[in-house]
């Protein structure tokens, strides 16, 4: 399967080197694309003009999951699996992006880079984002360390914010609630007074929610609710400084308590406080064809884990991330970027002094050939890395595709490395910690097609991905680089689309195993990754059944999957295997005052399967949500 990976995804790329010492500078399409421009790529493409898997959750979708957080919606996305989605609201969220750990996914705002330096890996918290702030989301699978640098091993997650503001006082807002007690109250206001332009966003989210561990049957005492209160601001704001000059600042903070329980069917009186605050700026200057670009971003995330048998638990960690850039069109068919970034990351490792730290250098440039001969695109790129630990390594991505009948059929492939650098925990922890690690290398392949019929109604897409781990970080007694990762699998996405109505689907495979350095030399393989199943299959549909009336209905199955956890009664770790389970949700909305107003209600998990996301910990049994949004121009 590898070898078919690379033959097709090397073909493709040699067709259109070829092709590009051939045409020159061919003549340029005139046809009207009907797709999204997408920005995760640093430069503005149409969807048909690259050759990267690109997801994009639309403002219409995000309208329409008002009952719903973040890990939810993401969680129903092709290739991404959010574990402890369907668990207790205020339990963690670990992403899997094409089955890679949440530490192997960059979680961008706004196109810049955000993540916690003192949490393992230094992954981003998905629960430090309400969904009611979001305007759009945009998912780019495949390795993108050559665009983003470390962690971008599976892909990369862009949460784009609200930010549109119309001339006036422009008012919008939810109020919701639902099961286990919960409610949520989000309000928005926006406006555009000459050159200056602003949108402020508030969100309270609260829940009594569910015990976080499963109580076991020969339990005497009842175990109590682990819930959590969240209130978040997000203000965005804009200045056209000068015809040519753009300047962005924002400012972002959240607070949030959540309570947590010891372990697996082990309850317990935790609650951990996390206060969350982020700064910058984004300033973008145009003249004729170029564009230069300045990312500022300021984040301090600080975490106390409140354990009533412990005590508290500190954690802080910081992040500067600069990020300058610049495109520049040299003509109708090609644009060039080239930039540099610097990521200084600090964190605590014991008290609360900022007393780990770790700075990364690097410089990058990729250039964008799209229309040679009306059908061919090309992307490739490089990136020089310095860490102020490890030393240096290099990044390249290399995307060609190929656009058949028109914009009807599309073939692409990308082959691309990627890297990982060791965390601030690994290197400097209380722990087993260890400066002399390297960074965790990556390999990766993909090819497919996309087609669509000549109205865009029904639109299909299928990619068959590979990924190579090495030089994995894992920890024994101490923090080592030992294991291989291996993933390989298959997205297929169909869809059908009319004015009226929506299906669609997906279908992925996901085949993993693991390397590990044995003694004497002797390597041992274990098949599959925890808590990822081998296959998920979902089918959505969704109906204007009035001009009033939206209804919509969600099925999604998965397959059996591995676990383990930690026995309190042995003091060992043990092994399981999950059961597969389904879960039927369904959302239905209806509007008033010429759509100012809408009515909703969400019902997840309607038929009450009981299943574990994690070993030991419950999820939702049938829940709703219900509420209402409104918009005063």
């Amino acid at each position: 399967m590898k070898k078919n990976y690379i033959l097709v995804a090397a073909g493709l790329g040699l067709a259109q080197l070829a092709l590009l010492s051939k045409a020159g500078l061919a003549q340029d399409t005139s046809k009207v694309l009907k797709d999204v421009l997408i920005s995760s790529s640093k430069i503005y493409q149409k969807q048909s003009q690259t050759g990267k898997v690109v997801t994009i959750i639309t403002r219409e979708q995000l309208d329409r999951s008002a009952g719903k957080s973040v890990a939810e919606l993401l969680n129903e996305q092709a290739g991404v699996m959010v574990n402890g989605a369907g668990s207790n609201p205020g339990k963690d969220k670990n992403l899997y992006l094409r089955g890679a750990g949440s530490q192997y996914t960059l979680i961008l705002l706004d196109g810049v880079v955000v993540s916690d330096p003192s949490g393992t890996g230094g992954a981003f918290d998905l629960r430090l984002f309400p969904i009611d702030q979001i305007d759009h989301i945009e998912i780019l699978k495949g390795g993108q360390s050559t665009l983003y640098g470390s962690a971008a091993v599976a892909g990369v997650i862009n949460i784009v914010t609200k930010k549109e503001a119309q001339p006036g006082l422009n008012l919008n807002g939810v109020a919701t609630g639902g099961s286990y007690g919960t409610f949520k109250q989000s309000l928005g206001l926006n406006s555009r007074v000459g050159i200056f332009s602003y949108n402020v966003n508030y969100t309270h989210d609260k829940t009594n929610g569910i015990s976080e561990a499963t109580q076991p049957d020969n339990a005497t005492v009842p175990f109590d609710k682990d819930g959590f209160n969240e209130q978040a601001v997000n203000a965005n704001f804009s200045v056209q400084a000068t015809q040519h000059l753009k300047i962005s600042p924002f400012v972002r903070y959240l607070f949030g308590n959540y309570a947590y329980d010891d372990g697996a069917f082990t309850d317990a009186n935790n609650y951990n406080e996390a206060k969350h605050f982020n700064t910058g700026a984004r300033a973008v200057f145009t003249l004729d064809r170029l564009s230069i670009n300045l990312n500022y971003n300021y984040e301090n995330t600080k975490r106390n884990y409140i354990s009533g048998l412990y005590g508290p638990s500190p954690y802080n960690g910081r992040l500067n991330f600069a990020d300058l850039y610049l495109n520049y069109d040299i003509d109708k068919l090609v644009k060039v970027l080239a930039g540099v970034d610097d990521r200084y990351e600090q964190s605590t490792t014991s008290g609360s002094a900022l007393d780990a730290a770790a700075k990364q250098f690097s410089a990058y440039t990729s250039v964008f050939v799209t229309g040679l001969a009306s059908i061919f695109n090309i992307e490739a790129g490089t990136r020089y890395n310095k860490h102020n630990v490890y030393g240096s390594n290099w990044t390249y991505s290399v995307t060609p595709s190929v656009n058949i009948i028109g914009n009807k059929l599309k073939a692409f492939g990308t082959i691309s490395t990627s890297f990982n650098a060791p965390d601030l925990q690994a290197l400097y922890g209380q722990y087993g910690a260890n400066p002399n690690l390297l960074p965790e290398r990556s390999n990766s392949y993909e090819a497919g097609l996309s087609t669509s019929d000549f109205n865009d109604n029904f639109k299909l897409r299928v990619v068959g991905f590979q990924r190579k781990i090495s030089d994995a970080i894992v920890y024994t007694s101490h923090y080592i680089n030992q294991d291989v990762q291996n993933a390989r699998g298959i997205e297929v996405e169909p869809s059908y689309r009319t004015e009226k109505f929506n299906l669609s689907a997906y279908y992925t495979l996901l085949d993993a195993n693991t390397i590990t350095k044995g003694p004497g030399g002797v390597d041992v393989q274990t098949n599959g990754i925890l808590r990822r199943p081998k296959n998920i299959f979902s089918l959505s549909a969704g109906v204007q059944a009035s001009k009033k009336l939206y209804l919509s209905a969600d099925f999604r199955t998965y397959g059996s999957r591995g676990d383990s956890y930690f026995d309190l009664t042995s003091f060992t770790t043990k092994n399981v295997t999950l059961d597969p389970y389904n879960l039927f949700d369904a959302y239905a909305e209806y509007t008033l005052m010429g759509k100012n107003l809408k009515l909703f209600a969400d019902i997840k998990n309607i038929f009450n399967a009981k299943y574990y996301d994690v070993y030991g910990y419950n999820t939702m049994g049938t829940n709703f949500n219900a509420g209402l949004s409104f918009s005063i121009r």
